[in-house]
């Protein structure tokens, strides 16, 4: 048996007779007790019964940190479902509440300790293990709390959030120094593991996340005292997945969530699932109709481009559970886009027909997302749905979000896209569907799937051939080209015809003097024409091609997420290049 599935969690039956009462009997609850409980309440939300996991907890949250923790933590992943002001104003009640009750547990220094720590920043070896613990549960409902103001849309709440991420931070690296002072003693305190399982999870998902950033960024952070180091942030969430504690779900989540959307959608589009597979496989024997593993289950499926068993998985995490509906609208954005990439778009239109009228996520990208979907449908099979696709995209400009009076990058590039139907004569989007595809990198997973990457090429040189018999004087013209240029590019290096591919990606860049509006199609062509390079096997073409979309062009839409889709790639090819150094020196 492996460590993995070495894992102290029971398979549930939902018809199971639960007490709802802690396993304590007095009003003082012990550390082992609340870790007793904490994990009875993790094995219901996990076995998709989480009114009763918030029931097992409520009693005790203003006298148990675990309790507490617990409690207000699914508070909080139910308000970053549902974006409801209701459930975020209960979440953060519940976040306040919970902090008080951590800061209860917390030592409480002396004054002369208070300024030796401040000057010196040294870890205390004095504290008790409920002490530590304390300071660990801080941390972490510290760092929810931080990531719900930042989505308030005040300037004030951003820095708040900010501050509060790196006070986090700060304890986390506190705890840290105690977990390792703990480990080197002879007696290990006895909740040892719990306490190491919560430092893994918390070291490791700041590092991991953090080395996503590009470098001028990260340099920064690691001035003011973070660290984004990617190899120490996945070696901490693998210890912690690996654990016996109670965080070991908390970081296979956050391993998954790195794995199958991070590094797809702001990475190279290539996630590790054959890890991500051995993460869950434990999970999935001892939680087979838990939905959020079904649902992952799913997304591996959908990045292995087997879209048929993907649909069939998703259809299944909608009818296992009907207590939280946000889990079903996840389900459909990603049916919806499952049903884009095989272009059956009347399924992918009922998909985000229903994310408009249910989701609060995000109303402009839904409601674009939906128009861009009827544009790729026959004008009969528009006129049965009822829907007005130049109507539907003029109200993406007025249904835009802002935090902390920023807008949202993607629905930005919706609003801007939408424009052209707001003008005296509406200009018709080439192939919108097709293109939102490629913001978020779905053509990595299509491309695994030839016959349809085949299928949507005939759709682009279609378009292609329209827009050039057409009589088209617009000023959207030419942006319309390179749109259909850039994404047949895309077809054509993922079924391994490079050299056409080259040309597409050439002709959008020697276009660039007569863009006028999609000032983005030349940084994007040049990094996918670097990719060409790289597929090419030529390591150094591809790396100064890539890093001249970095340096040399800016102030266009998405900039940020090519900065991302950058570094990972730089980092990716300096690897290879590093071992073939390595393999020619070792020769």
């Amino acid at each position: 048996m492996t460590e993995l599935e070495n894992l102290n969690i029971h398979k549930m039956d939902p018809e199971d007779p639960i007490v709802l009462q802690p396993d304590v009997l007095n009003s003082q609850v012990s550390l082992e007790a609340a870790l007793r409980d904490g994990n009875k309440a993790l094995e219901l939300f996990l076995s998709n019964r989480f009114a009763d996991a918030l029931e097992l907890l409520r009693p005790w949250r203003s006298q148990s940190m675990y309790h507490a923790m617990g409690y207000s933590s699914i508070l909080f992943m139910q308000a970053g479902l549902t974006f409801d002001p209701k459930d975020m104003d209960k979440a953060m009640t519940a976040l306040k509440e919970s902090l008080h009750t951590c800061q209860m547990f917390r030592k409480k220094p002396s004054v002369v300790q208070a300024f030796t720590e401040w000057f010196y920043k040294q870890p205390t070896n004095d504290m008790t293990e409920e002490e530590m613990h304390a300071e660990l549960c801080y941390a972490e409902v510290l760092m929810q709390k931080a990531a719900l103001t930042l989505l308030d849309e005040s300037v004030i709440s951003f820095i708040k959030g900010g501050i509060r991420i790196r006070n986090s931070f700060i304890i986390y690296k506190e705890c840290e120094a105690m977990s390792t002072m703990a480990r080197n003693q002879a007696g290990q305190m006895s909740t040892h593991a719990d306490f190491r399982g919560g430092v893994n999870m918390g070291i490791g998902s700041f590092n991991l996340y953090l080395s996503l950033l590009p470098s001028k960024v990260l340099r920064l952070l690691e001035w003011i005292g973070f660290s984004g180091d990617r190899e120490k942030g996945l070696s901490q969430l693998r210890e912690g997945a690996a654990s016996n504690s109670l965080r070991s779900i908390l970081s296979t989540i956050c391993l998954l969530m790195y794995q199958l959307y991070i590094s797809v959608i702001l990475g190279t589009g290539e996630g590790n699932l054959v890890e991500s597979e051995a993460l869950l496989e434990p999970y999935i024997k001892k939680f087979p109709k838990g939905a959020l593993i079904i649902f992952y289950q799913a997304r591996i499926a959908v990045l292995r481009g087997n879209f048929e068993l993907a649909q069939e998985l998703f259809l299944e995490c909608i009818a296992t559970q009907q207590e939280w509906h946000q889990i079903h609208h996840l389900c459909y954005w990603e049916l919806m886009w499952t049903y884009c990439f095989q272009q059956n778009w009347l399924e992918a239109y009922k998909c985000a027909d229903l994310l408009c009228k249910e989701s609060k996520w995000s109303q402009a990208m839904y409601v674009f997302q939906k128009a861009s979907i009827l544009s790729m449908m026959p004008e009969e099979e528009v006129e049965k749905t009822g829907e007005n696709v130049e109507q539907l995209f003029m109200q993406v400009e007025s249904l835009r979000l802002r935090i902390a009076g920023k807008s949202i990058p993607t629905e930005k590039f919706a609003a801007k896209k939408a424009q052209r139907y707001s003008a005296a004569e509406p200009v018709k989007l080439a192939i919108p569907a097709l293109e939102m595809i490629y913001v978020w990198n779905g053509f990595t997973a299509v491309g695994k799937r030839p016959e349809l990457t085949q299928r949507i090429l005939v759709t682009i040189e279609k378009a292609e051939e329209e827009l050039k018999n057409g009589q088209n004087s617009s000023e959207y013209h030419v942006d319309d080209q390179c749109v259909v240029q850039m994404l047949k590019g895309l077809c054509l290096r993922h079924l391994g015809l490079l050299e056409d591919a080259e040309l597409c990606f050439t002709h959008v860049i020697s276009s660039e003097s007569h863009i006028k509006h999609d000032l983005y199609l030349v940084p994007y062509s040049m990094y996918e024409l670097g990719l060409v390079y790289k597929q090419q096997g030529d390591l150094g073409k591809a790396t100064t091609t890539i890093e001249n979309a970095k340096l040399n062009y800016k102030d266009y839409s998405m900039e940020s997420r090519l900065h991302f889709r950058i570094h990972a790639s730089l980092n990716s090819m300096s690897a290879s290049m590093a071992k073939c150094s390595n393999h020619r020196t070792s020769a």
